[in-house]
């Protein structure tokens, strides 16, 4: 049988080098002394395994270990880097906690597109269903965005009047959840429900996400979505 020529061949998987190339970059943007931090990381590595050389003169042995931990630590310090970089350079854009959602552990039903925003000012709510319940995530001034909070709780209410409602304030004034820190503060939570009542919470507030109303120009949150690879630091 002949094969289909219209048929699209299977992306070549990218060499190890060329991804830390892309996340060695991914950082420097960022941080400009990446270089001597992972300098200096491979140098505290390498001493890990010299200093116990030189007390007990078995060179071999631990000759191995400082090459093991001088390409370690590097890693390590690299995969930090890239993780914090790939946020900042994603933080205060409109739609950066769609960004952060969208790589959120399993257990979650989240909504990537904002249920709530006003295109004016470009604040924004966020909904993710999970144990804990319905959680709300908001990005701008928080005394600006309850407002977009409050329509949000009436609507869950007409359809869930008694599931657990929380609010996380995503921003860098006082009082709200930095970006970087969104993953941590949602697993923080109380659990509130079961898993079956995570699903059929999620079946119910379908309807109220097929309601909303389309993302207006200028706010596609898919934009600002960091390279995933780089922030797994991979």
């Amino acid at each position: 049988m002949a094969k289909d020529g219209g048929s699209k061949k299977a992306p070549k998987k990218q060499r190890w080098y060329k991804v830390l190339g892309e996340a060695y970059r991914v950082a420097k943007r960022t941080y400009p002394w990446a270089r001597w931090a992972l300098l200096g990381a491979a140098a505290a590595g390498a001493a890990i395994g010299v200093v116990p050389a030189i007390a007990t003169g078995r060179w071999i042995t631990w000759g191995i270990f400082a090459v093991l931990f001088a390409f370690i630590l590097p890693m390590i310090t690299l995969t930090r880097m890239v993780r914090t970089a790939s946020y900042k350079q994603i933080d205060g854009m409109p739609g950066a906690v769609s960004a952060v959602l969208d790589r959120i552990r399993r257990g979650w039903t989240v909504q990537a597109e904002p249920v709530r925003f006003n295109a004016r000012s470009q604040d924004m709510v966020f909904r993710a269903i999970g144990r804990p319940g319905i959680v709300l995530i908001t990005e701008g001034p928080t005394p600006r965005v309850e407002r977009l909070v409050a329509e949000e709780r009436r609507a869950i209410k007409r359809v869930a009047p008694n599931a657990p409602v929380h609010v996380i304030n995503v921003g860098n004034d006082e009082g709200q959840t930095r970006l970087i820190d969104l993953n941590k503060a949602m697993r923080r939570l109380p659990r509130g429900i079961t898993s079956q009542e995570v699903a059929a919470l999620a079946r119910r507030l379908e309807a109220l996400s097929q309601k909303s109303l389309p993302i207006p120009k200028g706010i596609d949150p898919y934009k600002a979505r960091p390279d995933r690879r780089a922030m797994r630091g991979k």
